[in-house]
């Protein structure tokens, strides 16, 4: 007898954990991460003195060969031109 109890009640237990309300969980907040914050860098020191104000500036001589690979590269600027602005 206390058995049989013991066995109704157990499936009386199940059948009503079975049928009960299932409950949706909260939505997660989601929330942007920290932003982070760096201070500004110090100005580096001089290392080398101004230069003199009464002194003349060195003359602007090009390198040997420059006037070459210049127009070179003004050949090649051409080129990709004319092919993007070709019909295609």
């Amino acid at each position: 007898m206390k058995k049989s109890v013991l066995l109704a009640s157990l499936i009386a237990v199940a059948a009503l954990s079975a049928c009960g309300k299932k409950e949706e969980a909260a939505p997660a907040i989601v929330t942007p991460p920290p932003v982070v914050v760096t201070p500004p860098a110090a100005a580096p020191a001089p290392t080398a003195p101004a230069p003199d104000a009464t002194a003349t500036p060195p003359a602007a001589t090009p390198a040997p060969g420059s006037a070459a690979a210049l127009e070179e590269a003004n050949k090649a600027t051409q080129a990709a031109k004319d092919a993007a602005s070709a019909p295609k």
